[in-house]
C-alpha cells in the first residue's frame, strides 16, 4: 500500500532531521519510511566521493511549460518540498543563465529546514544581471561559470573555463566545483542544462517528477542527441515514489 500524504509528512518529520545530520542508516524501518530514506540518504552520506543529481518536473506528455512559457507550477506542493529537500542536502545547486533570466530563482531552502546550498550559474557570455535574486547576500557563495574573464557583481566568484564550440563542458564544470570542495551537486535547470549533463554521462541520478496533467504543447524537458536503435537508449535503474498527486521517478545511472 502506498503512503498517503499525511503518512508521508509524518515520515518526513521523523527522518528528515537525521538526514540533515548525515546520520547513519536507521534500522527496522517500515516500507514507506525505508523508501523515504533510500530517496534522500545517498545525498546525505558524506562518505560519497561525489554525487551529481539532476532534477526535472514535467507533465505526463513531457512538457515543462505552456507554449507561452507559463510554468508555475507544473508540479504540486509535495514536489516543491522535495526540491527544497534536495537543495538542503547538496553542496551546490547549478542552473543555466536561461533559467535565471526566465524565472529569477532564489535557489534557497525555504519550504523545509536545512542549510542553503552554494549557487552556481552557467553563464558563458556574461548575461547575469546584477539584480538577480540568487545574488542575495545570505552568507552562501555564488559562483559563475564563464568562458572568459569578465566583470561580475561583487557577490560573484567567477570561474573561467575553456569553451568548446561555444559551450562549457559538463566534466570541466564538475571538476572546477570539486576543486572548491563542492562534491554533492544538484543540476536544477533548465532543460538544456540538464540535458547536456545527462548527454555527457555526468549524472549519477535523475529525479524526474511527473505531474498528472497533459499540457499538449510547449517546451519539453529532456532533449538528447538522436539514437538509431533502442539498444542505445539509456536504461537507468528506477524506483518510483508518490509525491502528493505527482509521481517521482528516481533514476540511477551509476
Amino acid at each position: 500500500m502506498e503512503p498517503d500524504d499525511s503518512q508521508h509528512e509524518k515520515i518526513a518529520f521523523r527522518l528528515w532531521p537525521r538526514l540533515l545530520a548525515r546520520a547513519g542508516a536507521p534500522v527496522r524501518l517500515g516500507p514507506a519510511a525505508a523508501a523515504f530514506w533510500r530517496l534522500y540518504a545517498p545525498l546525505a552520506d558524506d562518505r560519497n566521493d561525489s554525487m551529481v543529481l539532476g532534477q526535472l518536473g514535467q507533465s505526463l506528455d513531457g512538457r515543462i511549460a505552456t507554449a507561452t512559457g507559463h510554468s508555475h507550477y507544473v508540479n504540486g506542493p509535495a514536489a516543491l518540498d522535495h526540491l527544497h529537500r534536495l537543495r538542503a542536502l547538496v553542496d551546490a545547486v547549478v542552473v543555466g543563465i536561461g533559467t535565471v533570466l526566465a524565472d529569477d530563482p532564489q535557489l534557497t531552502v525555504r519550504r523545509v529546514s536545512g542549510p542553503h546550498p552554494a549557487r552556481v550559474v552557467i553563464d558563458p557570455n556574461g548575461r547575469l544581471p546584477a539584480s538577480a535574486r540568487l545574488l542575495a547576500d545570505d552568507g552562501r557563495p555564488v559562483f559563475v561559470i564563464q568562458g572568459a574573464e569578465r566583470h561580475r557583481p561583487r557577490r560573484v566568484t567567477p570561474i573561467a573555463l575553456p569553451l568548446c564550440d561555444g559551450r562549457l563542458a559538463s566534466a570541466d564544470i564538475l571538476a572546477a566545483l570539486a576543486e572548491r570542495g563542492l562534491r554533492r551537486i544538484l543540476i536544477e535547470g533548465g532543460a538544456n542544462t540538464l540535458s547536456s549533463f545527462l548527454a555527457a554521462g555526468a549524472l549519477h541520478r535523475l529525479h524526474l517528477c511527473i505531474a498528472p496533467i497533459v499540457i499538449g504543447s510547449g517546451p519539453i524537458g529532456l532533449a538528447l542527441p538522436p539514437i538509431a536503435h533502442l539498444d542505445d537508449a539509456l536504461r537507468p535503474a528506477v524506483e518510483v515514489h508518490p509525491l502528493g498527486e505527482d509521481m517521482l521517478f528516481d533514476c540511477r545511472f551509476r
